[in-house]
């Protein structure tokens, strides 16, 4: 038994190996590919490239395009009905579904990675020892850490990412047209649509299943339903039309915090920018460090409302405003479906016509301090501890703490009139002054909260 154990604790790998094994594990015993004869079996074969094969052009050999090692290819079984699968496969760890997604797919399905911990992915799929491709979108747009990333996990694994890229006619086009951070005046979408959905539209043409690493934890408003596989409602495989490309996300079910415990165990390489506060990583101009009590995806797009918090790379998952809770709420004030916040005898429920009349007073013998929410937003969600904890603060001291549900059929009118730009957004009505003051700060902690008050009150 010692010398079991000292042969174990000299090997690295296998040291993780055995930790891996404590996370999840395969039904069925699979054999570890060694990372050297990874690479060394990389350039033994022939792929096939990400793109959609053109007429009149050449195959790409994989002495050109190096990339992770494939195995022959295997033609995915007819006739599976993937809902039925999901559901079959909803108690599985994520190394079981990536292990069951390698081995009906072959060398026609690819890992995603945007360079953040769906690094996981990667790592999931080397432990079930078959050979896996990755490909990832370079936008042109990202961070230098991200860069570095991809170097340092290409290195790790012995394999070669396949990069895909923009249309350099198109992105001229745009930059030309309406400048290099016109998102920031009319939204992102047009912006990840030229840099990142139509790159992928080619890149999945070449393929008939692609395995992403969404969680339902990222997006409560947008992911809440993913499913461990499914037919990819937006995109077109191989080929081509409805149905052609099998979708595959391992982690749906998965936390953050049992990702991150995941790569902490295995001593996963992450991004550096991961230390500095980034939680959701995407483009350096659209992405920004969270600060304690933010959800993920709020440092990402901050300038934008939190339900459009999505680039249209999952937008098949997306789940709209009103899509699956359609009855109003009791007082019309909004959609059915969620609970609501912000309850306390602290707290002043605003109605419509209490906040119209608010606005109307222009000599208020106090001020009032509002926040514009909406219950199914993950930010008013993670903020809503703290607006408890000024309101019992501020009791008794004249400042009137209150709240407006200013989603549904309110929205319009508060966009108009009370300066909504996202959920939540905090306003100070002070006395004596008629317009309310935004607060402008994403700083959402009580002492923050209270030092804006006592600025202006």
């Amino acid at each position: 038994m010692a010398s079991a154990t000292a042969s174990i604790s000299s090997h690295p790998a296998a040291l993780r190996d055995v930790k891996a094994a404590r996370i999840g594990a395969v039904r069925q015993q699979v054999a570890v590919v060694p990372a050297a004869a990874a690479a060394r079996g990389q350039r033994a074969r022939a792929v096939l490239p990400l793109r959609a094969a053109e007429p009149g052009r050449q195959p790409v050999s994989a002495s050109a395009a190096p990339v992770a090692p494939v195995a022959d290819e295997v033609a995915a079984p007819a006739a599976v009905d993937y809902e039925t699968l999901a559901h079959e496969l909803e108690g599985a760890s994520p190394l079981e579904v990536m292990d069951r997604a390698l081995a009906m797919f072959g060398s026609e399905i690819a890992i995603a990675f945007s360079g953040a911990e769906d690094v996981a992915l990667i790592e999931y799929a080397k432990l079930t020892g078959r050979p896996f491709r990755v490909f990832s979108l370079d936008t042109g747009r990202l961070n230098p850490e991200t860069y570095q990333f991809f170097d340092k996990v290409e290195k790790h694994y012995g394999i070669h990412i396949e990069y895909m890229f923009p249309d350099s006619s198109e992105v001229q086009e745009l930059v030309r047209t309406k400048g290099l951070f016109s998102f920031y005046e009319d939204g992102h979408q047009e912006c990840c649509r030229v840099r990142k959905v139509r790159p992928l539209r080619r890149a999945l043409k070449g393929l008939r299943a692609w395995i992403t690493g969404q969680r339902k934890d990222q997006s409560p408003g947008t992911r809440a339903s993913i499913p461990l596989v499914q037919v990819d409602p937006s995109f077109e495989g191989l080929d081509g039309g409805a149905g052609s490309l099998i979708k595959w996300n391992p982690v749906a079910n998965v936390d953050g915090k049992d990702i991150w415990t995941f790569l902490r165990t295995m001593d996963v390489p992450v991004n550096t920018l991961h230390a500095q506060g980034y939680v959701s990583i995407g483009c350096e101009p659209c992405t920004r460090p969270v600060l304690p009590g933010q959800h993920e995806r709020e440092g990402r797009w901050w300038w934008e409302d939190a339900k459009a918090k999505e680039c249209g790379l999952h937008k098949g998952n997306i789940e709209k405003e009103g899509q699956a809770a359609a009855p109003k709420s009791a007082n019309g004030n909004g959609l059915a479906g969620a609970p609501d916040i912000f309850e306390s005898p602290a707290v002043v429920s605003l109605t419509r016509p209490g906040i119209e009349n608010l606005l109307r007073l222009e000599n208020r013998t106090e001020p009032w301090l509002v926040v514009l929410y909406a219950p199914w937003c993950p930010f008013c969600q993670a903020m809503e501890a703290s607006y408890l904890e000024l309101a019992e603060k501020l009791a008794g001291s004249g400042v009137k703490v209150a709240r407006f549900r200013a989603d549904g059929e309110q929205k319009p009118f508060a966009q108009a009139e009370l300066q909504l730009q996202s959920f939540p957004t905090v306003l100070l009505f002070p006395s004596r002054t008629a317009r309310p003051i935004k607060y402008p700060s994403e700083k959402r902690d009580v002492d923050s909260l209270l030092a804006f008050v006592n600025s202006l009150r």
